[in-house]
């Protein structure tokens, strides 16, 4: 299985120098930044976005206990699934035992030196995404943020000269797969739990903001003009 992609004329190899030609073009300073931004900087981005997910989710206006369990049970599940998707690559990448591209091909501009492992699939690429579509489980707006970011950071990875295109592809799929897939039993387990936690007095501030205490005549409609007028009439008699 290690022959994947090593002709000059497959399409993964002629996208990979496509796309790995443009740090031969680019200045040395705006490599440095695709290399941090690549290796660290967006899985630190989409971990912020997480964190961001939850803590807009939490503070969400008239959401109920069931619901913020659930969502709550939903924002667990995205770096749960990340972890178990990275352990599924392992035996696939030994299975598959695609060298790195630099080792195949001459010419390529590598940022990132000491990579020696195998390259099929990107565990970036399956993190990134497997968060990614996590949190689209949990909220559509972050989640498609997330999966943004993660599209960007399978193009860093080329762009880097450490993946194939297609070690790229692979890594989207099984992130998407393992997020998708496990998400009914992930959250059939978790929901139970954050719910758990949404009802305990100090823990349940994680999961949902609890109201501020209200006056007891604002629970009730006109209570305090009411009290107003009988006030005024007290005065006139």
């Amino acid at each position: 299985m290690a022959g994947l992609a090593q002709s000059g004329s497959n399409p993964d190899v002629e996208l990979l120098y496509d796309i790995n030609g443009l740090a031969k073009d680019a200045p040395r300073w705006f490599d440095r930044g695709m290399e941090f931004v690549g290796e660290y900087g967006l899985l630190l981005a989409m971990v912020l976005l997480v964190v961001c997910c939850w803590w807009t989710v939490r503070r969400r206006p008239g959401i109920s206990g069931d619901e913020a369990a659930a969502s709550a049970a939903a924002l667990v599940w995205a770096p749960l699934a990340a972890g178990i998707a990275v352990l599924v690559n392992v035996p696939i990448r030994g299975f598959v035992e695609r060298p790195r591209p630099f080792f195949e091909h001459e010419g390529l501009e590598v940022l990132v030196a000491g990579k020696s492992d195998f390259s099929f699939v990107s565990d970036h690429a399956t993190i990134a995404m497997a968060l990614g579509v996590g949190l689209f489980v949990a909220h559509r707006k972050f989640g498609l943020a997330g999966i943004g970011l993660a599209l960007l950071e399978g193009f860093c990875r080329v762009y880097m000269g450490v993946h194939y295109p297609t070690d790229v592809v692979g890594g989207f799929a099984l992130g998407t797969a393992v997020a998708l897939l496990l998400s009914p039993l992930a959250m059939a387990m978790l929901t139970p739990v954050m719910t758990a936690v949404e009802r305990s007095p100090r823990a349940g501030r994680l999961v949902r903001r609890r109201p501020a205490v209200e006056e007891p005549e604002a629970l009730i409609p006109g209570a305090r003009r009411e009290a107003t007028e009988a006030e005024e009439r007290d005065l006139a008699a």
